[in-house]
């Protein structure tokens, strides 16, 4: 089930209770009904989506203390596979003939692996084989976690991507080569049928699978609300998460990508999470370090970034996800009042009339209803000045 908190329910009531899997974030809003953009809290009146299991509290706590509102639906979860009897087989085997080459794909991967031969009784045997060949690391997480056993890598690649593990692999030569491949969430067939093919012996150890998530109410979620642009941007922290996202789409797979390609941000941890995405269409921005902490930051650095101000009425006026700042004031907008406020924005000036705006806000909506959501925007923008009646016309912004 979905859950609201308690701080963001008042907000969230008004502009898209049925887009959400769970949202999460505090209500800018003072007695006044707006309260001033702080330095510190950039992301006011941003939805942010987060598609990770593990960690999720992590990342969700980051960009909540810069004022985000997060959603959470997580793609995929993780599931541990220490009784797996392949594993344990491929453990004795390695342990019993060690790999003369060792991968490691994944922290996780290799934790759980190492924690499933202290349950056989053969950790420290595991370790001793592994320190006996030429290991590998495919990012700086995997080799944080080969260190934290005692071992250090030979060689990893800045890309963090399979791809050049391979290539480096082969132009090394391994015919003839025992390689250990500690896989990470499932089978690479591509990967070890290409060692294979190239004269290796290969063991696979996978010590964990990436399954879908056992609600998949929060992912339908969603999707419709990036469909809708309901969010500004969604993190994604795994390439199988990215993949299960594009695969929940369904019919909707179009729009949503449209809405990515038009705006909802895509923030990546970085390129090989960003591939999938980057293969249908999607543009995506990543930080040069795969670290949650640089994620947010780089989630921070674009979304403003995304949002100029502009003069009306005498005012600096500046358009966000569910929020309008006004002369420094953040001021949240019900979904009404902000459809009509986006629409008269990216008009610049350009009267729109009472059928265009209409088109704007959910189906079913009476005419009437756009008169009253010019009047709660002329309200939480601080008066009619803002949205100037252009009589049998229509409406539009007052720009300076």
């Amino acid at each position: 089930m979905s859950v609201i908190s308690p701080l963001a329910r008042a907000a969230v009531a008004a502009e898209a209770s049925e887009a959400g899997s769970r949202h999460r974030s505090t209500d800018p809003r003072g007695p006044a009904g707006g309260s001033p953009l702080t330095a510190d809290r950039p992301l006011v009146g941003f939805t942010v989506a987060i598609t990770a299991d593990r960690r999720r509290d992590e990342l969700a706590a980051l960009l909540e203390r810069r004022g985000a509102r997060v959603m959470v639906a997580p793609a995929l979860r993780i599931v541990p596979i220490e009784d797996d009897l392949r594993l344990r087989e491929a453990t004795l085997a390695l342990v019993r003939r060690p790999p003369t080459i060792t991968v490691v794909s994944t922290a996780i991967g290799l934790r759980g692996w190492m924690e499933a031969a202290e349950g056989w009784g053969v950790a420290d045997r595991l370790t001793d084989a592994l320190r006996g060949g030429y290991l590998i690391a495919r990012g700086a997480k995997a080799r944080g976690a080969l260190r934290a056993i005692g071992l250090a890598e030979h060689w990893s690649p800045a890309s963090e991507s399979c791809q050049d593990v391979l290539e480096h692999l082969l132009d090394r030569g391994v015919a003839g080569e025992r390689i250990a491949v500690q896989l990470h969430g499932s089978e690479q067939p591509e990967f070890t049928g290409a060692l294979r093919a190239a004269g290796a012996e290969v063991v696979e150890a996978l010590a964990y699978r990436w399954v879908r998530p056992p609600d998949p109410v929060p992912l339908r979620r969603l999707v419709d609300a990036i469909a809708a642009r309901q969010v500004d941007a969604v993190a994604f922290t795994s390439a199988p998460a990215s993949e299960s996202v594009l695969a929940a789409a369904g019919p909707e797979r179009d729009q949503m990508l449209t809405a990515f390609r038009e705006g909802v941000l895509a923030a990546c941890v970085g390129p090989v999470t960003a591939a999938p995405l980057q293969a249908a269409g999607v543009p995506c921005v990543w930080p040069p370090r795969a670290r949650l902490g640089a994620l947010a930051r780089t989630i921070v650095d674009e979304l403003p970034a995304r949002c100029p101000s502009m003069r009306v009425a005498g005012s600096t006026v500046s358009v966000r996800g569910h929020a309008v700042v006004v002369d420094g004031v953040v001021r949240p907008l019900a979904q009404a009042p902000m459809a009509i406020l986006r629409a008269l924005a990216a008009a610049r000036g350009r009267v729109l009339s009472r059928a265009e705006l209409l088109a704007t806000l959910p189906r079913g909506s009476a005419e009437h209803a756009v008169e009253m959501a010019v009047n709660r925007l002329r309200a939480a923008l601080g008066g009619p000045a803002f949205v100037q009646t252009v009589v049998k016309r229509g409406y539009r912004l007052r720009l300076d």
